[in-house]
């Protein structure tokens, strides 16, 4: 009978440290994080799309690097950008863009530590190392 309660115990303790930490909220680093290579997947899937506006060709690019300082930047010139504004798709664009900015900006603003201020390295995105298999 021992052995057995200190099974159902240890199980219920594991199963306890596994609801806390993935109940622990996203800390700001994380959210930028995450929020920023969700705009930058988005972007080159709108730009890969055979059915979107020709006008997507015309939008800057944004590629997005939450450790430059241009980022901002980048942020505050693809919300602005005039064009486009009648696809569906770069308007949801654009609003996650400018969450992020606000994120950046306001709430994140003391946690977060810019490593650059390159900003030709957000025009040219760096390409993922090839895979030999």
């Amino acid at each position: 009978k021992v052995p057995t309660m200190k099974m159902l115990l240890l199980l219920i303790a594991v199963l306890s440290a596994a609801l806390l930490a993935s109940a622990a909220p996203p800390t700001c680093y994380s959210r930028v994080l995450s929020l920023s290579r969700e705009i930058t997947e988005s972007f080159k899937e709108l730009q890969t799309s055979k059915t979107v506006d020709s006008c997507v060709e015309t939008l800057p690019r944004l590629y997005l690097d939450i450790h430059n300082y241009c980022v901002l930047a980048k942020l505050r010139d693809f919300v602005a950008y005039p064009g486009c504004d009648r696809v569906a798709e770069v308007n949801e664009l654009k609003e996650k863009a400018r969450s992020l900015y606000t994120i950046l900006i306001s709430y994140c603003r003391r946690d977060l530590v810019f490593l650059t201020d390159d900003c030709n390295a957000l025009e040219i995105p760096i390409s993922p190392p090839i895979e030999h298999s």
